[in-house]
C-alpha cells in the first residue's frame, strides 16, 4: 500500500516521473515512419508498486509520457484504498481537471466504506442520490467500477440516471 497516495496525486508531472521507472519504446499500430522508426512509446512504473500506463496515442514523446502519468494517477484512484475516508475538498471536479485523479481517490474510498451503497455515500457528502448518480454517469469508466463493485457485493446495478 503506498503511504502517500494523497502526495503522489498531487504531484505535478515532472516530481512524478521521479519516482517512476520510464520505459521508451517504439509503439505499433497505424501511423507510419514516425511510429515505427522512433520510440515514441512510454510505459510508466511508479516505483516499488505494481502500478504501471501506457501510452503511444500520440506522436510526441512528451505527449505520451504526459498522457501514460494521467493514466497512472487514475490506476492509483482505483487501486489504492485509504482509511478512514475523507470527503473530497470539493463535491465537484471536472474530468480533465488536474485534481480529478485525487477527487476520484477520495470518493472511491468513501464508496468502498460504505460498500458502494450510493444513499450512503451521498449521505457522507451531503448531497442527494440523483445528484450522486450524475456525478457517476459523467465518467464512464468510474460508472462502470461502481457498478462492478456493486455486483460483487450483492448489491442491483445502479440504473443511469
Amino acid at each position: 500500500m503506498l503511504k502517500n497516495r494523497d502526495e503522489i496525486l498531487k504531484m505535478n508531472d515532472e516530481t512524478l516521473s521521479r519516482h517512476c521507472k520510464l520505459d521508451f519504446f517504439k509503439g505499433s499500430g497505424n501511423g507510419g515512419q514516425k511510429r515505427n522508426k522512433t520510440s515514441s512509446a512510454v510505459r510508466v512504473q511508479l516505483s516499488e508498486t505494481d502500478f504501471v500506463a501506457t501510452d503511444c496515442s500520440e506522436r510526441s514523446q512528451h505527449r505520451n509520457r504526459a498522457n501514460a502519468l494521467a493514466k497512472l494517477r487514475r490506476a492509483i484512484a482505483y487501486g489504492e484504498r485509504l482509511t478512514p475516508p475523507s470527503a473530497p475538498d470539493h463535491l465537484e471536479c471536472a474530468l480533465d481537471h488536474p485534481d480529478y485523479p485525487l477527487y476520484l481517490a477520495h470518493l472511491l474510498d468513501i464508496a468502498d466504506a460504505v460498500n458502494y451503497d450510493h444513499r450512503s455515500i451521498a449521505d457522507f457528502l451531503g448531497c442527494t442520490p440523483s445528484a450522486l448518480l450524475k456525478k457517476f454517469a459523467r465518467d464512464p469508466e468510474l460508472w462502470q467500477f461502481i457498478n462492478a463493485n456493486r455486483v460483487k457485493r450483492g448489491l442491483t446495478s445502479l440504473k443511469a440516471p
